[in-house]
């Protein structure tokens, strides 16, 4: 009977494991982006980070972040603030975002989109904590 709910605890631990794997960055490189970005986990959301096509200079240029639950349902974003941190060669860009549509938050500013890039958004949704998340927007590594 000890062996056969020991069993069953480590069946069901085992199931969930995999639930929490199944959200990683390279399963999320992996993912279908709807807006032709980068998904990443955000705590209990996916952020979809969109940024400017590759240039060697920095220039003005937006920076668009769509939120969704992990089925994809759009999360609004009205009251919500952000910014977004891009990191590229030298350089260091700190964005304000403001909400633009019903589950977009967007800004804009100067800078370089490189194959090294590095972005951290962090948004805090109306009466929620802020969630953070961290990308490589040029990466090769999405379908």
């Amino acid at each position: 009977m000890k062996s056969t709910r020991t069993l069953f605890v480590a069946a069901a631990l085992f199931s969930l494991a995999s639930l929490a794997w199944s959200h990683d960055d390279a399963t999320l490189d992996k993912a279908h982006a709807p807006n032709g970005g980068q998904l990443r986990m955000a705590g209990i959301y996916h952020y979809e980070l969109v940024v400017a096509p590759p240039s060697a200079d920095a220039r003005k240029a937006p920076v668009t972040v769509y939120v969704t639950d992990h089925a994809g349902t759009k999360i609004a974003t009205a009251g919500a603030t952000g910014t977004v941190t891009i990191l590229s060669g030298a350089g260091k860009a700190s964005i304000a975002l403001q909400p633009t549509g019903d589950n977009v938050m967007q800004g804009e500013g100067s800078y370089k989109s490189t194959a090294d890039m590095k972005a951290i958004v962090a948004i805090t949704l109306a009466g929620k904590s802020a969630e953070q998340a961290r990308f490589t927007p040029m990466a090769g590594n999405r379908p």
